[in-house]
């Protein structure tokens, strides 16, 4: 399954007399041709791929100006209609490319939504999701220049400034750090606001009150992160770092985090004494909360400063130091602390109470031994031994250590026989959208890479088991877009992807599977991986699908060892040149043959991918197609 980002689905014919393939598009839906298509097509021979052989030449550039112009209108009805016919996948539909303007677009963080909303409690930076029928359907190119990611390590330091040419953090944080511009690069010294000499030296200060060394801390969040430059040498010391920060004034510094190679993702906290609860909601017992920068001593937030430090007294957090402008204190490990008898009127929530699901202005704090399973930070982590909360799971220590052995037969499988370049630099950035216990991330912890473990909603609240094993993650409904930037993950991993969209109640959509697909293809980068399992008939679907969006996927058997009926849908690696232009790759030869039983080369489909094709390139194949027209060997179709 190799991604195609370019977005002209007018196909350039060399041969106008021969083999012309017709497609549908959101633009036929529009402009009301679409039944006239249908019927038409019912009656004309189609091949193996699916492609309807017609002799007619379409208008292209009327095509694709109305699907531009209608895009983002989005009518219900007509997006309906398409979304129907790739589902079918009876003809071959293709879904546009986006306007060009849309190339970081991200729905549930869209500016021109958000900036129209209240600004109290930063309600305008949390997640605002449109409705499906409000979403166009559609898909994100890359930038103009886009170039293969600069591989990790190397990432840490340097990417590609085309990959997102926004120099506004360069220009204002420059001189604390951040990153700069130089000649096709930004670079990254690692600095920060309030670590203007480096990441480095900042860690070595909080040695001083915080064991970092020695595996006592495994996971960390960081909240605000800007470029994320202390998450990424928080890597040396063995702690796996979260960032995280809101789509704001400085744009796309998650987006740099993530091309970095830096775990991270776009999220809103709450802010005054609901942000500390809900950072004492995520801490564990024992664990450590650091503050540095406003309003920890500074000029004329003398009254925010105090309130603060009540909040932690309440709480009963141990006060460690005060540093300059950084403060580091410790939550408490047991349940001694009444925090009802204070001026913010908390109590200890209920017993009953879903910690994943507390609301967002719940004045509560949850008993630090809920259910008698919390871990303290004293407690030294391993990834391989259950951790006590997979019993809350009926049988679920057996369960645990089944999909620990299930993933280790996988992993093997994925790397020895499907070729999947796992512990190679081509793949850094990965995510698993079905996440469970984090068997995935854990069979891989080895390989240089990192791994989002995504715990989807209305499955079992397994989170917990997975940062219990020094891995990190979040909770997430798939009938909405993911909380990232475009081009974010290397590989993409999902297990059961119809499960993701039902309800398991009912056994309804509660969404549409081309959607999800469509959201995939937004956060997979253009060299990007995909592997999907499931049943035969649902691989099926899934491969119609990816037909519509621009994907050539391969379809296995599942490893040996397993059971069920599984298939396997999986991508290679798109090649391409270092400078993002498009390789020609022969995608498929269609043979015929004679009444003497010797098979003859009808022609080949030459596909040009992901990236604009420079225009002198197009000069000397179109030459080139004219030599081989008489032959009728050549037909080219332009992505």
């Amino acid at each position: 399954m190799e991604k195609k980002l370019e977005g002209n689905n007018c196909m350039e014919e060399f041969d106008n007399d021969q083999f012309r393939k017709e497609r549908i598009t959101l633009a036929d839906l529009f402009s009301g041709d679409t039944d006239e298509k249908v019927q038409k097509t019912e009656h004309q021979p189609i091949n193996k791929d699916g492609i309807i052989i017609s002799k007619e030449k379409p208008n292209c550039d009327s095509l694709a100006a109305s699907g531009r112009q209608t895009l983002l209108r989005s009518d219900p009805r007509h997006r309906g209609r398409l979304v129907a016919l790739v589902e079918l996948g009876r003809q071959a539909v293709a879904i546009d490319a986006c306007p060009a303007d849309m190339v970081d677009h991200m729905p549930c963080e869209d500016p021109r939504i958000n900036s129209q909303l209240s600004r109290e409690m930063n309600f305008y930076r949390e997640r605002h999701c449109p409705r499906p029928e409000d979403t166009p359907l559609c898909l994100i190119p890359p930038p103009e220049g886009y170039r293969v990611s600069v591989q990790w390590p190397e990432s840490l330091h340097k990417i590609w400034h085309d990959n997102m040419p926004y120099n506004k953090i360069a220009d204002r944080k420059g001189h604390q750090g951040w990153m700069k511009k130089e000649g096709p690069y930004f670079i990254f010294p690692g600095g920060g606001t309030m670590f203007p000499d480096g990441a480095v030296q900042y860690i070595e200060k909080l040695k001083q009150y915080i064991p970092i060394a020695g595996g006592a801390l495994r996971t960390a969040l960081d909240m605000g992160c800007g470029v994320a430059s202390f998450g990424g040498y928080m890597l040396a010391e063995g702690v796996l770092t979260l960032s995280f920060a809101p789509r704001d004034s400085h744009k796309s510094q998650i987006q740099f985090a993530l091309e970095r190679g830096v775990p991270a993702f776009v999220a809103m906290l709450g802010t005054h004494a609901t942000y500390f609860l809900e950072v004492d909601r995520l801490l564990r017992p024992g664990g450590y909360l650091v503050i540095s920068g406003p309003p920890v001593q500074w000029p004329k937030q003398d009254k925010e400063w105090a309130d603060l430090q009540a909040v932690a007294r309440s709480l009963c957090y141990e006060l460690i130091v005060v540093d300059g402008n950084t403060v580091i204190w410790k939550k408490p490990t047991g349940d001694s602390c009444l925090p009802n008898q204070n001026e913010f009127g908390l109590d200890l929530c209920h017993e009953s109470d879903d910690p994943t699901q507390l609301q967002r202005f719940q004045t509560c704090e949850l008993e630090v031994v809920y259910h008698q399973i919390f871990y303290h930070l004293d407690h030294v982590l391993d990834i391989d031994n259950s951790p006590a909360r997979a019993s809350v799971i009926k049988n679920g220590i057996d369960v645990f250590e089944a999909d620990k052995r299930r993933w280790a037969r996988r992993v093997a499988y994925y790397k020895n026989s499907l070729n999947i370049k796992l512990g190679t630099p081509s793949i850094r950035n990965v995510m698993d959208m079905n996440a469970f216990f984090g068997g995935f991330a854990a069979a891989i912890i080895s390989d240089p890479v990192w791994v989002m473990n995504v715990v989807p909603a209305r499955k079992p609240s397994t989170l917990d088991v997975i940062y219990d094993r020094g891995l990190i993650g979040v909770y997430h409904d798939w009938c909405e877009p993911f909380s990232t930037y475009p081009r974010t993950y290397d590989l993409i991993h999902v297990a059961a992807i119809e499960s993701l969209i039902k309800d398991p109640n009912t056994g309804k959509s509660r969404c549409n599977i081309v959607d999800l697909m469509v959201e995939i293809d937004r956060i997979l980068r253009p060299e990007g991986t995909v592997i999907i399992r499931d049943s035969p008939e649902v691989i099926d679907k899934i491969d119609r699908i990816s037909r519509a969006i621009r994907w050539t996927a391969s379809i296995h058997i599942k490893e040996p060892e397993s059971h069920g009926k599984e298939r396997i849908l999986m991508s290679p690696n798109l090649r391409r040149t270092k400078h993002g232009h498009a390789v020609l790759q022969n995608m498929a030869v269609f043979v015929n043959f004679s009444e003497h039983g010797q098979s003859v080369l009808l022609s080949t489909v030459v596909k040009i991918s992901p990236l604009v094709l420079p225009w002198n390139t197009k000069k000397k194949m179109n030459r080139l197609a004219k030599k081989q027209r008489r032959r009728r060997l050549i037909r080219t179709e332009y992505w």
